[in-house]
């Protein structure tokens, strides 16, 4: 395993910085996340269609469906839906996704851990699992991302768009990916003793600045919805009122393959 792996960046860092510097950049980042999230939820209304969406399905609900049950399906859903991406069919852009997944959250909660616990200039004792897991982290997000901008965009197979082309709807996964990159990158020639680390410092922390400063016209706060969104549709599902839709028809197959022909590459 590669020494680097096993440092904590951030020990360095505050040789240079103050650790209360670092611990209010950290703090900033989140007051954005939160200011993003909410500027988006007043902007798009989703929690308010959210709520009167749930108040006419339980008006043209058709069987009441006890509190155990909803229990089990919220559950369910989120284990299903949530932990295990299983809305995607996919198999490659179900583990892309959950390599993403899974890599930010280990990347964000340790880089808040050797922040917040062990980033100061007399700290000798981080533990050496909690630098791994932070490396490893970033690793994982740049490989799920990467894999999902190169190969799996959906308007690639669908329209024939070029893989640079972007839109702002790719703000967060393209600043997610960069700003894991410019992480790993600012380790490694830190603890190479380059002179390029702080040129990929302030890349990462510009990257930083851009991700969850623009979390109001990215997808970050869509994170948040599809939990709701599909906890409210399986409850639609239980209780008869599918949002308004008729029930899935039972009829048997009487048209050939159809769009069983080819592959299936439109969305």
């Amino acid at each position: 395993m590669p020494t680097f792996v096993s440092i904590n960046p951030f020990v360095a860092l505050s040789n240079m910085v103050p650790t209360v510097a670092l611990q209010g950049f950290l703090i900033a980042m989140a007051a954005l996340t939160v200011g993003g999230v909410l500027l988006d939820i007043m902007h798009k209304k989703n929690v308010k269609y959210f709520f009167e969406n749930a108040k006419k399905a339980k008006e043209k609900a058709t069987s009441h469906v006890s509190t155990g049950k909803k229990a089990k399906i919220i559950v369910e859903t989120v284990a299903h839906d949530v932990l295990t991406s299983g809305e995607f069919c996919g198999w490659k852009r179900r583990v892309a996704h959950l390599l993403g997944m899974y890599g930010t959250i280990i990347f964000w909660v340790t880089s808040a851990i050797l922040i917040f616990k062990y980033a100061t200039p007399t700290t000798s004792n981080t533990p050496e699992i909690i630098s791994q897991l932070w490396h490893l982290g970033a690793a994982m997000t740049c490989l799920g991302a990467y894999w999902f901008w190169f190969f799996l965009r959906v308007d690639l197979a669908s329209e024939g768009n070029k893989w640079y082309r972007v839109v702002f709807a790719d703000l967060f996964v393209l600043s997610l990916v960069i700003t894991s990159t410019f992480g790993l990158a600012w380790s490694y020639l830190q603890a190479e003793g380059s002179a390029w680390s702080n040129l990929f410092l302030v890349l990462f922390i510009f990257s930083n600045i851009v991700l969850f400063g623009g979390v109001y016209w990215s997808k970050f706060a869509h994170m948040f919805y599809k939990p709701g969104a599909a906890i409210q549709k399986h409850l639609a599902e239980a209780d008869g009122s599918r949002d308004g839709l008729p029930e899935p028809a039972d009829a048997p197959k009487q048209f050939g393959l159809g769009i069983k022909r080819e592959a299936p590459r439109h969305y």
